[in-house]
């Protein structure tokens, strides 16, 4: 019983008290930390921002070596976003993970299409995924456009076959969806288009790592997360 209250006291002693602004700046300072110990951190990569978000995100140091970021993609996201980009995310997951109130700031939107009841109708009609429905009505909105893609992989072979037709250039795509089937293969694709991308390489990713690579996007322009 001693040598348990012990232990017990042992661990309340090691519990750092912080307050709620202050949780994510240490978990940062802890990510920058193991980084450097694994002697994998560039403190002059422009990318850092990104990889430790998503590292915070996921607890997964192996996004150092999955994600993959084309040598064009942060410029032009940035121009995008600064010129009221709209970002099209697959699931309302991701699109309420990102920041509102940063977006509003910049001019931007965040659509998810896949709950509309014309996407959901078509889809059937066709015996196709809603995912890929809201691909195509999303390549017709007259705006510069961000992709967000966390858990369809359907979503971005079709967006594949719509810049190969010449029918979509978007600014950047964000492609890491989670999963199995289609999922690798889907974002070798991407990464072999024209278009910027963030890609998630391999099986892993998710909504919230597609929500969250967005927000280190709007928060290396506006680092007012309020």
């Amino acid at each position: 019983m001693y040598r348990r209250a012990m232990q017990g006291f042992a661990m309340k002693t090691m519990i750092e008290n912080l307050l709620p602004e202050e949780i994510e700046k240490r978990s940062f300072e802890i990510i920058e930390k193991e980084l450097r110990e694994r002697g994998v951190y560039d403190p002059q990569s422009p990318y850092n921002p990104i990889l430790k978000r998503v590292i915070h995100t996921s607890a997964d140091f192996e996004y150092v070596d999955n994600l993959s970021i084309s040598p064009t993609a942060l410029e032009r996201a940035f121009a995008a976003l600064k010129g009221g980009a709209v970002i099209v995310t697959d699931t309302n997951m991701a699109k309420s993970g990102i920041n509102k109130a940063a977006l509003n700031r910049l001019g931007c939107e965040v659509h998810c299409y896949m709950a509309d009841e014309d996407v959901a109708k078509e889809a059937k009609l066709r015996g196709v995924t809603r995912a890929l429905v809201s691909m195509e009505k999303a390549a017709k909105l007259n705006k510069k456009l961000i992709f967000a893609i966390g858990n369809a992989p359907t979503a971005l072979i079709r967006l594949y076959e719509l810049i190969e037709e010449g029918v979509l250039s978007p600014e950047l795509i964000i492609g890491v969806p989670v999963g199995f089937v289609n999922v690798v293969e889907s974002k070798e694709l991407i990464i072999k288009t024209n278009i910027p991308y963030i890609v998630a390489k391999g099986r892993k990713g998710g909504s919230n790592v597609a929500a969250c690579i967005c927000n280190a996007l709007l928060y290396m322009l506006d680092d007012n997360k309020m």
